[in-house]
């Protein structure tokens, strides 16, 4: 099985669902130590996503991915603007023309998004960021595409109970990036908008593939 761009906004089209039902959680968790935008900065971003999609469909995952960053990075306040732009313009850029992705290239994607993020946001594993989602995602992602079964299924479950897990692994970490960090000890028992909504991100990705 190979996922191809279909898959891919298909992958948008269940993001923007899952923005929009998850708009007002989002919120309340980026009430609780950031400005309150995350979750209609979110849903605004990808609706806008969508939008794009309908005007120009894309002819290959990565260049559904590279509309997709660069309407994140115009419609997207705040840092998540930014962060997931530059995500899914590593994914784009590492995928290229392919029509058709594989596990192993699905895991280098992923790894390109991590890796983006980390270069543009600064922040590492433990600091209460989306990349607590993310790094666990993409290794959770090299290590079942490393299996060579062949099944992408298997390697975006993994990439997406990893990312899950990740972001509840949030909650009690003291944030040391962000806006989060100005409220030091305070922002444990929290969980982190970003790694939440990366959960949610690389969960519709599995069932844009189911």
């Amino acid at each position: 099985m190979m996922l191809d761009v279909n898959w891919a906004i298909r992958w948008l089209t269940l993001c923007a669902e899952a923005m929009a039902e998850n708009r007002v959680w989002l919120i309340e968790l980026d009430r609780a130590i950031g400005d309150s935008d995350h979750g209609e900065n979110m849903d605004r971003g990808f609706q806008a996503v969508l939008d794009k999609l309908a005007e120009a469909p894309p002819e290959t995952p990565g260049a559904a991915f590279k509309l997709t960053a660069m309407t994140l990075m115009s419609k997207v306040g705040g840092a998540a603007g930014p962060l997931y732009g530059t995500a899914f313009l590593r994914a784009s850029t590492f995928l290229g023309d392919a029509a058709e992705v594989d596990p192993a290239a699905l895991a280098g994607a992923l790894v390109a998004a991590r890796d983006g993020i980390v270069a543009r946001g600064k922040a590492e594993s433990g600091d209460k960021t989306m990349v607590d989602a993310w790094t666990p995602a993409a290794e959770a992602a090299q290590a079942a595409a490393a299996v060579g079964t062949g099944n992408v299924l298997e390697v975006l479950v993994a990439a997406a109970e990893a990312a899950e897990a990740g972001a509840m692994a949030t909650d009690p970490l003291v944030a040391r990036k962000g806006r989060a960090s100005y409220l030091g000890e305070r922002s444990a028992g929290h969980r982190d908008p970003g790694a939440a909504s990366s959960a949610l991100i690389l969960r519709a990705a599995v069932g844009a593939a189911a």
